[in-house]
């Protein structure tokens, strides 16, 4: 078939859910299509398999940053899931929120009141399933599995002691009526296996017959005429080009991809686009723009206590365990433990800290292996100031958009305050006598930093992305945003963006489980007929 009335474009963490939810009518024909394949390697689908995956480009977009003035004109890295199940099929499967007040401030921010907290719970809701069944902030029956670990490290109950003796609260629901506090995460997982979108949302409809999904697709443009999408242009493998009509066109390829198609296609900053000879259809001059991550800075302790951490287990041991039971090391998402602090620093009620602990040494984001045993915690400032910006290397569509995140940019270095804030807080924890037993050299920072420069100094040579892009198709009513509060692309008829990108804001938290709720969202409204 060459002609749908949705083509979806990007089958991750919003596309799959969209396909689920909009091919549940029978008349509608709906298309999904991912550029990577699919997701049959079987290290998505033990969580542990997480720290092998880095070194698979098949499932990986794989990007970099250009260099970062603010640290050290470093390349970060920037890993996006390309198989389907997007991001959701390689991320580390922690179930956030975020905060109520982070969707009150997206209703005011777009102006609609369907994107405040009282809306959007309900859709919450509606994707959970929740191993702790149903309550008035957990949704069961959803096709989203959602559960507590069933393993893990030891060390992850000390780091919550740790907190605890640091004067920070215990919390073992980071989603229910407190976010404060630290505790083990609750896992998109069902029964000791990954729940990505493709496996909890897509898998158990592929059998519709209004329903095709097409993997190694490449979409190069969607094709707009008379100031209407109607249909894409895309290339598989090494055949020729192929037009696809749609009725509607739907961008969820993730805050990167969604805006770098805008843009291939001519919607976007008129001035950049014609830069590349690209004809300009719609002047949208914030597409790419109002970038924002959330910046992550890891400190490493080494351990005395050999084989107790993650750094050196038996592969095969593990594996075979959990193919057997489902349960073990293999079933740990290894960023087990964590927490949310409101600092010192904090600005309004909303905590403005988050870690996450690991049970093993994690520098370069797993990729390069230390020596020794240890263990890392993961902190980051939830509400940066900074915004960085997307924009065209060429009009070919095979070759990686530059992305210029400017972290740490803000003129008034409010981000790199908290962020030294962040990197103090994970050392006070780390001192306490829970970890006296556990405790050997430091591995970074290297020595103790007595003053904001040197810690500064740290932030600058080894903070790194925590995988958090949002914001890069804004949705709002003001004539700069991208999308408006339906997501539909302002200024062309039958083009949506549904993902990451149309965030006005970053949510408190990881960003995984709000992209699952917008797709909800969004699907609803479209069955409704808004726009």
């Amino acid at each position: 078939m060459n002609s749908y009335d949705h083509v979806i474009v990007g089958a991750g963490s919003a596309g799959c859910v969209l396909a689920h939810r909009l091919s549940a009518d029978p008349a509608r024909r709906v298309l999904l299509l991912e550029a990577g394949p699919g997701d049959w390697n079987p290290l998505i689908h033990m969580p542990a398999g997480l720290a092998r995956l880095v070194k698979h480009r098949s499932v990986n977009w794989d990007y970099h940053t250009e260099p970062e003035p603010a640290l050290n004109q470093r390349r970060l890295w920037w890993p996006r899931g390309k198989t389907l199940g997007g991001s959701s099929s390689i991320n580390a499967m922690c179930y956030v929120r975020g905060a109520a007040a982070d969707y009150d401030a997206w209703a005011q921010e777009t102006g609609d009141p369907r994107w405040s907290w009282p809306q959007v719970l309900p859709w919450f809701l509606r994707s959970e399933d929740n191993g702790r069944g149903a309550s008035a902030l957990h949704g069961t029956g959803g096709p989203l599995g959602v559960s507590d670990l069933r393993h893990h490290n030891p060390l992850s109950a000390t780091f919550i002691e740790a907190a605890e003796r640091a004067g920070y609260a215990p919390n073992d629901d980071f989603n229910g009526p407190h976010q404060a506090g630290f505790g083990l995460y609750q896992v998109t997982q069902r029964d000791g296996r990954r729940c990505s979108t493709a496996t909890g949302y897509l898998k158990p409809v592929r059998g519709r017959g209004n329903l095709h999904v097409c993997t190694h697709a490449l979409v190069q443009r969607v094709l707009v005429e008379h100031g209407r999408a109607v249909g894409v242009q895309l290339r598989r493998g090494r055949h020729r080009s192929q037009r696809i009509e749609a009725g509607e066109v739907i961008l969820a390829g993730g805050a990167i991809n969604s805006p770098q198609l805008l843009m291939l296609s001519g919607l976007g900053p008129a001035d950049h686009l014609r830069e590349h000879a690209i004809e300009v259809l719609a002047d949208l001059p914030d597409v790419g723009g109002q970038l924002q991550d959330h910046l992550d800075i890891c400190t490493l302790v080494d351990t005395p206590r050999k084989k107790l951490t993650y750094d050196h287990l038996n592969e095969l041991t593990t594996t075979l365990r959990w193919l057997r039971k489902h349960d073990g090391p293999g079933s740990s998402n290894i960023a087990e433990a964590g927490g949310f602090v409101r600092s010192r620093l904090a600005e309004d009620a909303r905590c403005d800290i988050q870690f996450h602990f690991v049970p093993a040494l994690l520098d370069d984001h797993g990729r390069h292996r230390l020596p020794g045993d240890g263990y890392t915690v993961h902190a980051c400032y939830l509400h940066p100031r900074s915004r960085g910006r997307l924009r065209l290397r060429s009009a070919d569509p095979s070759q990686a958009i530059a992305i210029h995140a400017n972290y740490l940019g803000d003129p008034a270095g409010h981000d790199l305050e908290r962020m030294i804030e962040a990197a103090r807080l994970s050392r006070e924890i780390l001192a306490q006598p829970p970890f006296d037993r556990y405790r050997g050299a430091a591995v970074f920072p290297e020595r103790e930093l007595r003053s904001d420069a040197e810690y500064a100094d740290f932030i600058r040579r080894k903070a790194e992305s925590v995988y958090h892009p949002v914001g890069t198709c804004r949705m709002g009513r003001d004539d700069r945003a991208v999308v408006d509060p339906e997501l539909r692309v302002r200024g062309v008829q039958g083009l949506r963006v549904v993902d990451a990108s149309v965030m006005p804001s970053l949510p408190s938290g990881n960003t995984n489980a709000p992209t699952i709720m917008i797709a909800e969202r969004a699907s609803a409204m479209i069955l409704a007929g808004a726009g």
